[in-house]
Formats: structure tokens, sequence, C-alpha cells
């Protein structure tokens, strides 16, 4: 046989190979081939995970790598393996500020890793001893190269150890594995064949975009006053509603939603609970945007002027809160773009301008928008309403329906506002089918509704906090809203107060965003017939709550719900969204999960660790055995009492117990249905 140093004729070098020197494959967070970006806000934990290995049995490390907007690298941690021979590596980045970053998963051959292993095997059996630990020393000797002086004495230190023939061989191998020459190591391995993934896209916003607590309420019920002797109402303003800010923020509520704030039409306008016919002193809803006023730039006047709308936004940015409004891409009748603009709608063969149809429901009062007469126009146009708006204070914007919107412009609309001002929010309200929904994530939505609402039973919560924590996560931020003025589930109809305090509990833990509309601290639950919507339905009238005169009765959830927004904010776990482990229980009512987070990257003994047990049967007490995932819950040796046990602080009650890996719990929902457990830390 011969040979050829040159390749034959007939033979083409392959000149962009796919796989480097370590194969790495099945990289995430990467959406869409890295086509968009994965999401993050500041602090939070972003998984890192890749399929990595080599040719061979030599051992393989893996790290992962963030570099900054600049392409800098900021941090590089390595990855721990997943399972038995799976190949899948993960690993945590923690991007510090906002901006557009990147990541990079390296592999590399593990020049001690496979040494060691070798050593132990070949020592134990005899064979190769003084070869196996010559080879050691000549590693630790070269690795020593270019580090601080005091890691290079450990490694000098180590390989003069491994080289004196008058030290047993076991001890000599013994001292190649001591915690100091590890430390040394894990800050920076030995590492040969180095190869690295291409960079993936980061997008790393506001602490608003992914974290914060919602409260909503309509502006023209907070201070509307009713005339028995006239039967007749006065409408709250901005003035008035900004009295009720105060009551928002002492619940710990982070973000104020108010429902469209615009002219409201009159032809069709809605009576109450939805019905075809208004009288005079009918409001009408106000997502029938547009009347002889103005439409989408202008105010309500009931409600006041701009002054009074800035004296608002000032009022709230006084006090933590963001104001968020309604972005409702939709008219009245009676709305100017109506006769200036037709081609903005869709005409129907008849002459009329098409409603709005949810079949079975009508929305005679709401012409939907229509994209592809004028695209161009409409977009500027709604552009420069968003332009506006910003220009008054507001940063967050819940959108109605943007599942009926193209995704093209969503993209565009938000891709462009956040150039100029990256601090601005975008909530997609989108209950419809998930391919949309993830897709409104990918395009640029911050957060999104969500279908938690529906979700009950501990089989169906323990399935979808495990599809937005570990499925979803890095495009589709999930918003837990209890209930909204369309949705009141028939949970809170017939749960009595226990349902309500089960839904905030859940909301507010599993998700860092939660939310809840004004009346969920009132236990309000009655419900129009035949309809998951509330009776006597604020959408179309106005409410006067007496949210003091409940309190002072002992009749409100608002002290529960000012606890919850407290262990939030003391808790960096629950400001993650990607750290959530369902743990298993014998009853089929009861639901656990936990949060973990290491609070100090620098510090492996700063850990948040909570532990949540929630009972989702409102109406009785139940019983179970809870079984902990001892292992997701990153327990230290100091943690643990003599008996095996460590502690657990109760968030609620106050109370303490030691617990284990298996632990009886026992949760009356009508006392208390839902534990909040914080593991105490070194006792």
């Amino acid at each position: 046989m011969t040979t050829s140093s040159a390749l034959s004729s007939d033979v083409q070098p392959v000149t962009e190979l796919r796989f480097g020197r370590i194969p790495i494959v099945n990289v995430s967070p990467v959406i869409e081939c890295g086509r968009f970006a994965a999401k993050a806000v500041p602090g939070e934990d972003l998984v890192i995970g890749a399929t990595v290995f080599r040719e061979g049995h030599d051992l393989v490390g893996v790290t992962a790598v963030l570099y900054d907007p600049s392409g800098q690298e900021v941090q590089r941690h390595r990855m721990q393996p997943v399972g038995q021979g799976l190949d899948r590596w993960k690993g945590l980045l923690r991007p510090e500020a906002t901006g557009d970053y990147t990541f990079a998963v390296e592999g590399w051959a593990d020049l001690y890793g496979t040494w060691h292993h070798n050593a132990e095997v070949k020592i134990a059996a005899g064979v190769d001893v003084e070869l196996m630990l010559a080879e050691g020393a000549a590693l630790f000797t070269a690795a020593a190269e270019g580090r601080s002086e005091a890691d290079a004495d450990v490694l000098r230190g180590t390989a003069r150890v491994l080289g004196d023939t008058a030290v047993d061989p076991h001890a000599r191998l013994a001292a190649a594995g001591k915690a100091e020459l590890i430390g040394v190591l894990d800050r920076e391995p030995i590492r040969d064949l180095v190869t690295s993934s291409p960079r993936f896209p980061v997008k790393v916003e506001r602490d608003r975009a992914g974290r914060g607590a919602w409260y909503e309420f309509f502006p023209r019920s907070e201070g509307a006053v009713f005339d028995p002797a006239t039967a007749s109402w006065t409408s709250g303003t901005f003035r008035t509603a900004a009295r009720s800010l105060d009551r928002v923020a002492a619940m710990g509520f982070d973000v104020i939603y108010l429902p469209p704030v615009h002219p409201i039409g009159t032809t069709h306008r809605k009576g109450p609970n939805n019905t075809l016919v208004a009288g005079p002193q009918d409001p009408g809803s106000p997502w029938a945007i547009g009347a002889a006023e103005g439409g989408h730039d202008a105010l309500h006047p009931d409600l006041g002027t701009f002054e009074d709308f800035d004296h608002f936004v000032h009022t709230a940015a006084g006090l933590g809160l963001d104001v968020a409004i309604d972005l409702a891409l939709q008219a009245s009748p009676d709305h100017p773009w109506v006769t200036e603009h037709p081609e903005w709608f869709t005409t129907r063969v008849d002459g009329t301008i098409a409603y709005a149809e949810n079949p079975p429901k009508k929305y005679q009062d709401i012409y939907p928008l229509n994209f592809d007469n004028d695209y161009e126009g409409l977009s500027a146009e709604i552009l420069r309403i968003v332009l506006m708006w910003i220009s008054h204070g507001v940063k967050i914007f819940r959108v109605d329906n943007p599942h009926t919107k193209p995704l093209r412009f969503w993209e565009w609309l938000i891709t462009t506002v956040n150039r100029q001002h990256p601090d601005v929010v975008f909530l997609a309200e989108a209950f419809t089918r998930p391919p949309m929904m993830h897709a409104l994530g990918m395009a640029g939505f911050q957060q999104s509704y969500t279908y938690f609402t529906w979700r009950n039973t501990r089989a169906e919560l323990e399935e979808y906090f495990t599809e937005v924590s570990q499925e979803t996560a890095a495009f589709f931020r999930p918003n837990f809203f209890v209930n909204t003025p369309d949705i009141l589930t028939e949970f809170l109809q017939y749960g009595g107060p226990p349902a309500f305090k089960i839904r905030a509990v859940l909301a507010s833990t599993a998700s860092p965003l939660w939310g809840m509309y004004a009346g969920f601290e009132l236990y309000e639950h009655v419900a129009r017939p035949g309809a998951e919507e509330y009776l006597d339905n604020e959408k179309f009238e106005y409410k006067q709550r007496d949210f003091a005169a409940a309190e002072a009765a002992d009749r409100s959830l608002a002290p529960y719900v000012t606890r919850l927004n407290q262990i939030r904010r003391s808790h960096p776990a629950l400001g993650d969204l990607q750290n959530l482990t369902v743990h298993s229980s014998t009853d089929e009512a009861t639901v656990v999960y936990s949060k973990h987070k290491q609070v100090r990257l620098s510090d492996p003994s700063s850990k948040d660790t909570l532990i949540i047990v929630v009972n989702t049967d409102p109406h009785s007490a139940r019983e179970s055995t809870v079984t902990l995932d001892l292992e997701a819950l990153e327990l230290d040796p100091q943690d643990f009492n003599e008996d095996g046990t460590f502690w657990v602080d109760d968030l609620i009650s106050g109370a303490s117990w030691r617990w284990g890996q298996y632990n009886y719990v026992r949760l009356d929902a009508h006392y208390e249905p839902a534990h909040i457990l914080s593991v105490r830390r070194g006792r």
C-alpha cells in the first residue's frame, strides 16, 4: 500500500466544517437558530444548556461564556453534566445590566479530569504507577505557567509531591485531589483543544420587563360619585384616581394599569352587562375608542386634561409605580379614523364596516383595524401615538388582542420604539393558540397574559408551571393575572375567600410577574349568568368600592396581598422564572414547588430557597406527605441538624418546623391554604 500527502485530483477539500474539534450541539436558549434573542433581566440567571462530547474515553469540560454589548467577555462559568451518559451539560450566566448581550458554549479536553481518572484506576491496579504520577507532575508544572503566583505555587507544589518517589503512591495521588488544588482548577481549568459554539443573542431588558406586580383599576370609578336624587353619576378623574395610588403602593404593587382613557363612542354604545341599549347615563366600554373629542391621542374629557394625566403619572412615580396604559388598536364607529381613513378598516360587500366578533360574542361598538390596505400609513400613525404617550411618561403598554394584528407589524413597532426608548415594555393580552402567543414573545413583547387563569388542579398547575419555567422561558414571559374585567373563573365564583388566597399565592410565587384587577381583594365573585364575567361589569358602568371599610371589618384580602408582595421583594428566588422545581405529594390537590437562587455569584453560601405548598381545594382541609427533591434545594452540610433535618420558616404564619425529604402537611383551606417556607441556611 502506498500513501500520498496530497489529495487525489477527484477529492475536493472541505473548507466549512460544521463540527469543531470538540463537538457542541443543541445549545440553548437559542430561538429559531439565533434569529431571535433570548430574554433576560438584570440579575436573572440565564440557564444555558448544550450537548458536548468527544471521541474516545478522554473527558471533556464545558464552559458558558457571556459577552457584553461591545463583545467583551464579562462572565464565564463551568457547566455541569446532567444525567448519566447523556453528554448534556447545564450552567448559569447572570447578566448584570441591560443591553444586547451574546453567549457561547466552549467545549475542551479536560486534561486534569482525564489524567486523574486514569491515575486512580491504574494506581489502584498497580499498573504504570510511576509513569502516571510523572505525567501528573508534568501536567501541573506546565499548567503553572502564566498563572498568579499563589495559584502557580499550588500547582508546582502538587507536582513536587507527585514526583517524590519516597512517598507512598496513594498518598501522592491524594495530593492531587486536595481542596486547595481543586479550587485553583475550578477558577482556571487546564484546558486543551478549546472549541467554541457560535455566539447567540440575549436581550437584557430593564427589571420591569420581567419582574413586577400589576394592579388594574378604572380611573373613572376611583372617586366616582352617585347622586340618588337624580340617579346620576359623576365620573372619577385622574386627580381623584391619583388619591387611590397610596392604597395600591401600600399593597406592594409595582405597576398601575389603566384601561383605555380615550373618548368613548356613542354609536352602538353598550349598556350595563353588555346590553345593546345604553341609557344617557351609561359611560360605555373604554375599549370603544374614539368620539367627536378625538381618538387614541386624546383623553376622555370626564377624566381631565393632559395636565391632570401628567399629575397622575408623576404621583405614581413618586410612589414607585410605573403607569401602564392600554394600547387597543380598534375604533368605535365615531372615531375620527372612520371618516378620515376608511381604508384602515374592512368594508363589507354591503358597504358597511365590519365590527368585531368573537362568536358568539359581538362587539357592535368596535371596528377592528385592517393592516392590508395601507400598512405603511396605519403603522406610522400607531407609532406616532405610542411615542406621544411615551412623551407623557408612559413606559408600559398593555396591548389588547395583539394576535389579531400582523406579527411583522409588532416586530417592527416594538423594535422601532425600543431603539429610541429601550425602557418601554409591551404586554401582550393574547388568549389564543400557543404558537401565536409564543411568536408574539419572539417578535418583541416583553411579557404576556397566560392560561394560568384556567389552570386550577394540581395536575394542570404542575404541567403549566413546568412549561412556562422550563420550556418557553427564553421567549415567553408569563404574567399571571388572577382576574381581569373580562375573566371571573368558576374557581373564584364558587370557591369563597380561600379560592382568592389560593390563586394569589400561586400567581405571586410561581412567576416573577403577576397581577390583579380591583375588587379581587374584596372577594368580588358574582358572575353574569352563563358567563365567566362579572355581574354589573365595570367595563360598562361605574363602580364604588369602600376598600377601607372592608379592611376595617376584616373582609379584605389586601393585608394578605401586601404580605405576598413583601415576600416577593425580600426573596430574590421569586424574581427568576427558570428556577422552579415541582416536587411530589401524595394528595391530588396539594401542589408543591420550590424556587432557588444563589444570591451572590461570588458567595456559594448566599442561597435563597423557598418551598411553596398549596392546597388547591378551596372547600376542605387536605393532608399529604410531601417528598422533596433535595438536590434541587442545594442544601449544604451546615444546613442540616444532627438528625438530618433542616429548618424551614413559614413566611405567612411565622411558624417553624424541622423538615427532611419526607414531610407530613395538613392545609385547611378555610384557615390557611398555603405554606411559603424559607429554608434556613446554616441552622
